[in-house]
């Protein structure tokens, strides 16, 4: 009896333990569930959707909230200083022609050694480059009369100092002074003007052999709102020349909007002087040579007769024809459907011939002549 009683016991408590051990894997399955479903809930408050004012911010848009001042994004890429504009080959021929013939008119001008070289050729938008000129400097407006629109010359004020010095009979050796917060006196402003018309009979002569062409003096500006010649987003040819005499010198900036240089386009695309576009003289020779020998069918049409269709579906075999022409009348020779010439069909040979007496003139040869 004591066996059996300590055996039941044994069986209870082994019992106890299970459901001990079950409790606990429940437990612990439900805390699994709460970190699962706390996980889930994390991973959907993270999901979350942009507002405008985020996206604007973004994209660089200006939702109210910023300042007038900041560009970024798209206002950036529209607004960019940066202009791609297609290569013009020949205007550096052109601008290199201009180096060599300013060092020389500049050496008779100011009867002092004077070296021109040519610094940069770039693209620019006009409003940025006026906005980019160190003042105090003088912008000289000129018209390309042929070309009908005009173009801009700035000259800083070391060059404007020096040119005012050494016209002046200031020593070699010594830099020019420069005296800041004055306007330009008259003399200087006439000295200027001066180099500005021998700069710009320079350029002149410069285009001539590309376009005959005369760049006229307008008027000479100290305020750039006052040089305005085109619109501020308008594509323009910023040329930098470099002119130095001895110790003392400085920079000439050209400026030719892409509308002035319009007429003159095709030819500045040009790779060398004379090239002729479009055209490709083996080419031609070789096709000319093709097209002589080329066959070409021609057919005789002795003439030509309407008819209703009703009639023409009746037709048997050994229906015939009528034609209104005589072994006399007059043939057209066609080719396609291109009336060529006339002539008078006969015999030549066995073989039914066409002799052909005139040339057919079309309307549109007829228009030409």
């Amino acid at each position: 009896m004591a066996d059996d009683i300590d055996t039941e016991a044994e069986e209870g408590g082994g019992d106890a333990e299970q459901e001990a051990m079950m409790a606990e894997w429940e437990a612990m399955a439900d805390d699994d569930g709460d970190v699962l479903e706390s996980i889930g809930e994390n991973a959907v408050g993270s999901t979350r959707v942009l507002d405008q004012t985020e996206i604007d911010s973004l994209l660089g848009v200006d939702g109210g909230g910023a300042d007038d001042g900041d560009q970024s994004g798209i206002q950036a890429i529209l607004n960019s200083a940066l202009v791609s504009y297609e290569r013009l080959p020949m205007l550096e021929v052109v601008f290199d022609r201009l180096v060599r013939m300013m060092s020389t008119s500049l050496r008779n001008f100011t009867s002092d050694n004077v070296e021109v070289s040519l610094d940069n050729i770039s693209s620019a938008r006009f409003g940025d480059y006026l906005n980019s000129i160190p003042l105090p400097a003088m912008l000289a407006v000129f018209k390309a009369e042929e070309w009908d629109n005009f173009g801009l010359m700035t000259v800083d004020s070391a060059l404007i100092y020096s040119i005012v010095d050494v016209l002046l009979g200031g020593r070699r050796g010594t830099a020019a002074m420069r005296i800041e917060g004055r306007p330009y006196t008259t003399i200087e402003r006439n000295l200027v003007e001066r180099m500005v018309h021998v700069v710009l009979g320079d350029l002149s002569a410069a285009f001539d052999p590309l376009s005959p062409t005369t760049f006229r003096f307008e008027r000479l500006e100290t305020n750039p709102r006052f040089a305005t010649i085109a619109r501020a987003a308008n594509a323009t040819v910023v040329v930098t020349l470099r002119v130095d005499m001895e110790d003392r010198g400085g920079r000439i900036e050209l400026l030719i909007p892409y509308a002035t240089l319009e007429p003159v386009r095709e030819l500045l695309l040009q790779m060398f002087m004379g090239e002729k576009f479009g055209r490709d003289s083996i080419w031609e020779t070789h096709l000319s040579a093709e097209l002589w020998q080329t066959e070409v069918p021609l057919k005789a049409v002795l003439d030509q007769v309407e008819l209703p269709l009703g009639d023409v579906l009746a037709w048997q075999p050994g229906s015939r024809l009528k034609l209104n022409c005589s072994p006399s009348s007059a043939v057209e020779m066609q080719c396609g459907d291109v009336p060529m010439f006339t002539g008078h069909m006969g015999r030549m040979n066995n073989n039914i011939a066409v002799k052909i007496a005139d040339k057919i003139i079309r309307e549109q040869e007829s228009k030409e002549e």
